[in-house]
């Protein structure tokens, strides 16, 4: 069963071919054996998923059939699950008790899933990369000595080892696409606001009856495939349950059904940082076997909304929100230091991020609706964007402070904060982008990219995506695997 699908093997479950105890074992010892190096699963939970297994079982003699309905899973670090430490990576944390499942747990575990633990984040979620203090560093299936991404690093990891076939994560700026794309897997980035945050917070923060989403961010699926991550979404996606009590989210079915009726536009250059040579001649292989199919094909840039204005509110917005927790003497240095600012580049939006009042956080939000109308405007002439899901294939371990790292562009150094640029496209317009594996490098690493579609359109994405696995080929079992 290993390297199954998700949706394999509830199938096989239902057709009484293994037993979710099977399954379960199966998946432990696989951990028990090959997570060693790698260090993805670092929140185990083993005899409560043996006894969630023989629960399965039973439920499947009644004649139940539930969608995960015995299929062993791991979750993000980052939530919530009763009777687990949540830390986010920060040491002295792991003792605050945590007494409920996040609604996501919850929603996962009601659809049968057995959660079999936790994987690795960055700390604070704020890394391409998966490493802290507390579980120390995920390294890459495909190769140890590089990063599996971040921050749903372990994951992705876990995935591409062949542990399980489904874990839920966060993507705030390409949390879940990074880690996707360094370990040869598929994530969905849903849009904003369909999946409820509630019991996804760092260690401590109260969770209430009901939570406002945090702004920017979405919780949403990996796995192996396209049609998991469709299965997983449809079982999470959905109004909490205060909101609930008044309205139900419906998806609009797939623009299309056949791979030759999409309109697709193709993009790998971005302003502000490089693109490397193998991912971009990889996008323009694909585009010219879209075209070979039958699909109506644009390439360049220049048809999108604009990509530096994008980046920069991007980061301007995420950091004001990073700054509510910083200390009130750091807050005001921020707002001395923006005061004489120069002209606007990634650095000085971070900078003026961290200062910004409420009432220059409103006028940056207006902004962002000038740029969510322009993609809603595009995405009348076209049904998805294609575009990097990260500049890089995944880089050597860099445990340097972030502000002294480089991000190496074939020989080109950049600042490693501008990896994430890409990613912005759909995070600060609350898009819908699903990451996909683009094949392998000469140095046989993985590629990955992303299609973006029309906000609420998931279905859209996530079926192109199937058509692309159909087509083209999807996820490559790692060589050293």
């Amino acid at each position: 069963m290993e390297y199954r699908t998700a949706a394999e093997l509830a199938a096989a479950l239902q057709a009484r071919q293994v037993s979710a105890v099977e399954l379960a074992d199966q998946a432990i010892a696989a951990i028990e054996a090959g997570d060693g190096e790698i260090n993805a699963v670092v929140v185990r939970d083993f005899d409560r998923a043996r006894a969630a297994a023989r629960a399965a079982d039973q439920a499947l003699a009644r004649g139940e059939t539930r969608p995960l309905l015995g299929v062993p899973i791991t979750v993000k670090e980052a939530f919530n699950v009763a009777g687990l430490p949540t830390t986010w990576g920060l040491p002295g944390t792991s003792g605050i008790p945590v007494a409920e499942d996040a609604v996501v747990v919850q929603r996962l575990k009601a659809a049968g899933a057995v959660v079999l633990g936790k994987t690795n984040v960055s700390t604070m979620l704020a890394d391409w990369q998966s490493a802290n203090p507390v579980y120390g560093v995920t390294r890459n299936p495909w190769d140890l000595t590089r990063t599996a991404g971040g921050s749903s690093g372990g994951g992705a990891a876990a995935l591409a080892a062949g542990f399980v076939s489904l874990e839920y994560g966060s993507d705030l700026a390409s949390s879940l696409r990074a880690p996707a794309a360094f370990c040869g897997v598929y994530a969905h980035k849903p849009s904003f606001g369909i999946v409820p945050q509630r019991g996804f917070a760092p260690p401590g923060v109260p969770i209430a009856a009901a939570m406002p989403a945090i702004d920017l961010s979405v919780l949403g699926p990996m796995a192996r495939g396209p049609g998991d991550l469709l299965l997983a979404l449809e079982v999470t996606a959905g109004p909490d349950a205060r909101e609930g009590a008044a309205w139900r989210l419906d998806l609009p079915p797939t623009r299309h059904e056949a791979l030759n009726a999409f309109r697709v536009l193709v993009a790998d250059e971005h302003p502000l940082l490089p693109t490397c040579g193998e991912i971009r001649t990889a996008l323009a292989a694909l585009a010219t076997r879209l075209e070979a199919e039958g699909c109506r094909v644009g390439r360049g840039a220049g048809a999108l909304p604009d990509l530096e204005a994008t980046a920069a509110l991007q980061v301007e917005l995420m950091m004001a929100q990073f700054s509510a927790d910083t200390p009130d003497e750091a807050y005001a240095g921020a707002r001395t230091a923006a005061a004489v600012a120069g002209p606007t580049d990634i650095a000085t939006a971070s900078l003026r991020g961290m200062a910004l009042s409420h009432r220059d956080w409103i006028r940056a939000d207006r902004r962002r609706f000038d740029l969510i109308n322009a993609w809603r405007r595009l995405f009348e002439d076209w049904d998805a964007v294609i575009c990097p899901a990260m500049p890089t294939l995944a880089f050597a371990h860099d445990a340097r402070p972030m502000d002294q790292r480089t991000l190496s562009v074939d020989g080109a150094d950049m600042p490693y904060l501008s990896q994430p640029l890409w990613g912005t496209l759909a995070n600060l317009t609350g898009n819908p982008a699903t990451a996909f594996p683009l094949g392998l490098s000469a140095e046989g690493l993985p590629m990955g990219a992303q299609i973006v579609g029309p906000y609420l359109e998931d279905r859209t994405t996530l079926a192109f995506a199937a058509h692309l696995e159909t087509a083209f080929g999807g996820f490559t079992r790692p060589t050293s695997r």
